[in-house]
């Protein structure tokens, strides 16, 4: 039996970032919203002194539990796709916050060229520089459209930074190419340490233009915009995979969801496995959607006047297709939008510096703290005569080296025993890194679908990804190798070991970062993308999907500044709806 529960405004499927945003808004709007997560409640002091190397970084405390639920995976879309058994190129997190709690803190916002990156390609070097088999394609809304509502995600979240571009006027700090801001960044930059000072005097040496990256790891105490109070980084180093202990690495748990729940109008409901929408194809309209308790195994119907599917990329993507919500992909066809541009991140390009007579304390660190530069991004640099679109920013991150995971030694070491030990014991604290964060660009062949073969704990299709590199790929991770190398003997590293690039296809075994993007993208047009630019769905007006599966290709950054400025677009643009049920935001023709 299905219980069905009374009706509600908003529901929020997930209670992350996108979901905790939405929340807030709508909440302080006096609106009654109702957010489920399938994973278990935390607070910052479940974190405290919990220094767990073992239990959060190598055994994923806060992830998915891939042995009920995981996704199958294939390079090519003749193969067979087989289950992904543990965790390996991406970790989906689970729980109150998302990946929100137990991310690095990196907080970028994307290129304007990002934003219009087709017509901006065209433009500039014809439509001969897009493969026949790229789907690249404008996202339907431009950068200064969205600025206020970066703005408005990085004053909530009290980002540290500089600005590089204040109205046009570049500044003597910050990122010279970045789009131009309104204003400052809320809180200034991290401290600059004397490794990450090294990287940005051989990056100067090379003719790069370095700054400090923006942190969502407080640099200073901090009152928001909401009149939250925010700790200051302690510079512990146990950032990525773990949840912050001193309220010092901007999270949901700490900012908006606290806000959304002292108005009286929002409701968390944890352990709540959303499993269906409840779709009217005929009116366009979502009803409400389908949930397991899972702890009483009680399946509920709660109806609402708008649903906002807020879950991980893949999750989102997955629940479209299994609600018969719009057209799936079609590879052969190109036809269909649901599954479609599903794209990755790019970290081919790297060196590592071994430093015969320097040390630094290395122990020290934070997920965000780093220096980068981004001459080598977007279309900040003339790819006339390359064989590649966009780019990357080049960076070296000081996050911590924790003791078990990190032993650095040279490429012709063994992996274990008295040598291993000894090389490790030396380069521990007198070995650096940097790489290159490349943008992925859309395939035809790249996609997400629903696995014919294996089900979840419910029976339900998991998610199949198909994905692999392509010569885009090899070209932009074989140059900024060549950069990264470049710079690595402008520090003055005694040995310097480069990467050549990708090698091979796509390996889904070694962690490179969970910043999937896809699937539902946003765009002008229904027959090629599954919501405008208010991230309302075509097919479902009050249905409303923000996330990084809205984004038609990846950047070379970061995502999660990006995907906190679309759900305060998709916040406003629910309140609007609420208001005057309508479709906000016209195809073009």
């Amino acid at each position: 039996m299905v219980e069905e529960l009374d009706p509600v405004d908003v529901v929020t499927v997930g209670v992350g970032w996108t979901g905790g945003i939405i929340a807030k808004e709508l909440a302080q709007a006096d609106y009654e919203v109702v957010g489920l997560e399938r994973g278990g409640d935390v607070e910052t002091e479940d974190f405290l002194t919990a220094h767990d190397e073992l239990g959060y970084a190598l055994r994923y405390k806060l992830m998915q539990d891939l042995s009920r639920e995981t996704i199958t995976f294939r390079h090519e879309p003749e193969d067979t796709a087989l289950p992904m058994r543990r965790y390996g190129a991406f970790l989906p997190g689970t729980g109150v916050g998302g990946a929100g709690v137990h991310w690095n803190g990196v907080t970028w916002r994307f290129l304007p060229y990002d934003f219009e990156i087709e017509s901006r390609t065209i433009g500039e070097y014809g439509e001969e520089a897009i493969p026949e088999e790229m789907h690249l394609q404008d996202w339907g809304i431009s950068y200064e459209e969205l600025e206020p509502y970066f703005d408005e995600f990085e004053r909530m979240a009290g980002i540290s930074g500089a600005a590089g571009n204040i109205d046009g006027e570049i500044q003597d700090e910050g990122n010279p190419y970045e789009g131009p801001r309104s204003r400052d960044y809320p809180l200034p930059p991290m401290m600059e340490t004397p490794a990450l000072e090294v990287f940005r005097e051989g990056a100067e040496a090379a003719g790069y233009e370095p700054f400090m990256q923006p942190s969502a790891n407080l640099s200073e105490p901090y009152e928001n915009t909401d009149g939250v109070q925010l700790g200051a980084c302690e510079y512990c180093g146990y950032c990525e995979r773990f949840g912050c202990e001193w309220g010092a690495k901007s999270s949901p748990i700490i900012t908006v969801l606290p806000v959304a729940e002292e108005t009286g109008n929002f409701e968390l409901r944890t352990h709540s496995n959303v499993t269906q929408l409840l779709y009217d194809e005929d009116e366009r309209e979502v009803t409400g959607v389908r949930y397991v308790d899972t702890q009483t195994n009680t399946v509920y119907h709660q109806p609402a006047d708008v649903v906002a599917l807020t879950a991980y990329v893949l999750n989102n993507v997955r629940l479209l297709l299994l609600s018969e919500i719009d057209e799936p992909y079609d590879p052969e066809t190109g036809e269909g939008v649901v599954g479609k541009n599903y794209c990755y991140q790019n970290f081919g390009g790297q060196a590592t510096g071994f430093f015969d007579d320097e040390e630094w304390n290395l122990y020290m660190g934070a997920g965000a703290l780093g220096v980068a530069f981004d001459d080598i991004n977007g279309d900040n640099f003339d790819h006339e005569e390359l064989n590649f679109l966009h780019g990357g920013s080049v960076s070296l991150s000081q996050t911590g080296e924790r003791p078990i995971a990190n032993n650095p030694v040279s490429e012709d070491t063994p992996s274990w025993g008295s040598e291993f030990k000894e090389e490790s014991l030396e380069y521990n604290h007198s070995s650096l890194s940097i790489s290159c964060q490349g943008a992925v660009l859309p395939y035809q062949d790249n996609y997400l679908d629903l696995d014919p073969n294996y089900t979840d704990d419910y029976g339900q299709p998991l998610l199949r990804m198909t994905f692999d590199w392509h010569d885009q790929d090899y070209a932009l991770s074989a140059y900024a190798a060549d950069v990264c190398e470049e710079v690595m003997q402008e520090m003055g590293a005694d040995t310097v070991e480069a990467s050549d690039g990708l090698e091979g296809s796509f390996d889904i075994t070694p962690y490179q970062s969970t910043h999937n993007t896809g699937g539902a993208i946003m765009g002008t047009d229904p027959d090629e993308s599954v919501v405008n630019n208010y991230l309302q769905a075509w097919q479902a007006h009050n249905l409303f999907i923000p996330g990084a599966s809205a984004f038609p290709h990846n950047s070379g950054y970061n995502p999660t500044g990006t995907v906190g400025a679309l759900a305060y677009r998709a916040a406003e643009g629910i309140e609007d709806y609420l208001e005057s049920p309508a479709l906000l935001a016209e195809p073009e023709t």
